[in-house]
């Protein structure tokens, strides 16, 4: 990344970037950025491809059209797939390609096996944007606090964070809602965090099979109707809750094999701030237990597709079972 901010400051741009990974926010961040420095306003010479219909040979077309009045022409092609399979055309195009046209590529995925990954790589400029760490995203938020006058305790912060998860773009949402909210206030407090940002699902899910360990039927029952009056399809709830049991078996495996927290986190792919959450959940589950769940969220999940039972049914009576 710090490459490709020393490039937009001095001026010097590779003819190909790469954009790619998990983190979407920073991805359009900097694609916006360099389509800024790169070429400014300038409408004429920028063109815009999304999605997977891209025509490759148009694309190259206007590559090789000279720039109008100007020295560079921009393309920016954006979530196109190409770097999972159909890139070969252009991937030979970009080894010898007009010295006027710049590229930008926005990808969520890619495959680095790819001929165009290769490509972009001995031609160009490839950027990882992983979903960032604990410490980097609280020093986000603190700056965006410290920019609306502000303050916030480390405690809240926390709370803050366990309630958005660590996409950044959902932060930031959260974040304005909850400055909107604080606007007569310097002091943020977690009475405010719990009365305006929303709980994303995955700490529903969370919370339910927490419920679920403690036997609080009621609490699990009461967490899965509210997941349903938010148009949560019931499918998609099985699907987290089967996600949650497994990430739980792992968790209590690594743990029994003398693992700390920060060291599960990085090996099943929870923030470190999370972790610790797991490993306490996990703690109140026998091995056998969540193996026996995961097993019988696929046979939930096969009762559904094969019109046995209906999906709302299959999973009210899959918590039933282990809030028993």
């Amino acid at each position: 990344m710090q490459r490709l901010i020393e490039d937009i400051k001095t001026q010097q741009f590779n003819h190909i970037y790469l954009l790619f990974g998990e983190e979407a926010y920073l991805r359009k961040q900097y694609r916006d950025k360099l389509k800024e420095a790169i070429i400014g306003d300038d409408t004429m010479n920028y063109h815009y491809y999304e999605g997977k219909d891209i025509s490759v040979g148009e694309v190259i077309d206007q590559a090789e059209t000279l720039p109008f009045f100007a020295e560079r022409r921009l393309i920016i092609l954006e979530n196109s797939g190409l770097f999972k399979s159909g890139g070969e055309q252009l991937a030979e195009y970009l080894s010898a390609q007009a010295q006027s046209t710049y590229f930008v590529f926005v990808e969520a995925e890619i495959d680095k096996r790819s001929k165009l990954y290769k490509t972009v790589l001995s031609k160009g400029c490839a950027i990882e944007f992983a979903m960032q760490d604990e410490a980097t995203l609280k020093r986000w938020i603190l700056g965006m606090v410290k920019k609306e006058n502000k303050k916030i305790s480390e405690n809240t912060l926390t709370l803050f964070l366990e309630k958005t998860g660590t996409d950044m773009e959902n932060i930031r949402k959260e974040a304005e809602k909850l400055f909107c909210y604080c606007m007569e206030k310097e002091m943020i407090t977690q009475q405010d965090v719990e009365a305006i940002c929303t709980r994303q699902i995955g700490n529903h899910i969370f919370d339910m099979v927490g419920a679920i360990a403690d036997k609080k039927q009621k609490k699990a029952l009461e967490l899965y109707y509210e997941l349903l009056a938010q148009k949560e399809p019931p499918m998609r709830i099985l699907f987290l809750i089967a996600r949650q049991f497994n990430l739980l078996l792992q968790v209590k495996e690594l743990r029994e094999k003398g693992y700390q927290n920060k060291t599960i986190g990085e090996k099943v792919g929870l923030p470190g701030f999370i972790a610790g959450k797991y490993v306490a959940q996990a703690a109140r589950f026998k091995s056998a237990e969540l193996r026996d769940a995961v097993e019988a969220c696929v046979d939930a999940e096969e009762a559904i597709k094969t019109g046995r039972m209906n999906d709302n049914m299959s999973v009210e009576m899959l918590i039933i079972r282990y809030s028993s």
